[in-house]
């Protein structure tokens, strides 16, 4: 992995940003801060940022608004941090588009595996990585090059890193029941500790952007025990050689 990539750290404790800045550092990432939104905005628009680090609990627009108000504009990978440790909240995390979520207090050992885990999965994958370019099912399109979901308008339609993954495992996998262990282990790696319930909530997001009625699934069909089924043909374009 290239280690110049450059996180923001978004957290209102300093001491907190400089202890995590200077583990970053140490293992050759490019650390910017911010200690609020409006701070974590003037970051964005002035550099291309590769991971944020998000805590929860911000002064004024807290980290679940900013998270939200990232997602809408863009797919950059977003880590929630916060010392609130209750399920509700993990799950809130991911509803609002972050790709992991990290509770307070944490290990530099396990910050920094998480962050390469998210940065694996987040850069496009070029046509030499990846035969296949597209994968056509029902009314949308997955293009693997641009990590993009489209529309029957080819409008594209914002996924997370975390979302896409999860949806890039069901379409190469059709009409197979996966449990919710391989798709964690598919969509995520074994280096991620994940909840067992963010699988539910990825596939509760996934329903709401691909079915014509999320509240009764019929492309994404949940097996009572077992896990989730991709129902639709799917056929692939690849690219040529």
């Amino acid at each position: 992995m290239n280690e110049t990539h450059h996180i923001l750290i978004v957290d209102d404790h300093r001491e907190i940003r400089e202890l995590v800045q200077r583990a970053l550092q140490r293992e050759g990432f490019r650390v910017s801060q911010a200690a609020d939104g409006r701070a974590m905005r003037r970051q964005l628009a002035e550099h291309r940022i590769d991971l944020i680090l998000l805590d929860l609990m911000l002064p004024g627009e807290d980290g679940l608004s900013l998270c939200r108000s990232v997602r809408a504009q863009s797919r950059v990978p977003i880590i929630m941090l916060t010392a609130k440790g209750e399920e509700v909240d993990r799950v809130i995390g991911l509803e609002m588009g972050a790709d992991d979520y990290l509770p307070k207090p944490f290990g530099s050992r396990e910050l920094i595996a998480r962050i390469r885990a998210v940065l694996r999965r987040a850069p496009f994958v070029s046509d030499r990585e990846h035969s296949v370019w597209r994968y056509a099912f029902d009314r949308w399109v997955l293009d693997v090059e641009r990590r993009e979901l489209l529309g029957e308008d080819d409008v594209s339609v914002p996924l997370s890193s975390g979302e896409f993954d999860l949806l890039l495992v069901l379409v190469e996998r059709p009409q197979r029941v996966l449990s919710r262990e391989q798709l964690l282990d598919l969509a995520r790696g074994h280096d991620v500790v994940a909840l067992d319930r963010s699988i539910d909530t990825q596939i509760s997001r996934l329903r709401r952007k691909l079915e014509q009625d999320f509240t009764q699934p019929l492309l994404i069909k949940t097996i009572w025990g077992s896990g989730y089924l991709f129902t639709p043909t799917v056929k692939t374009l690849r690219r040529n050689g």
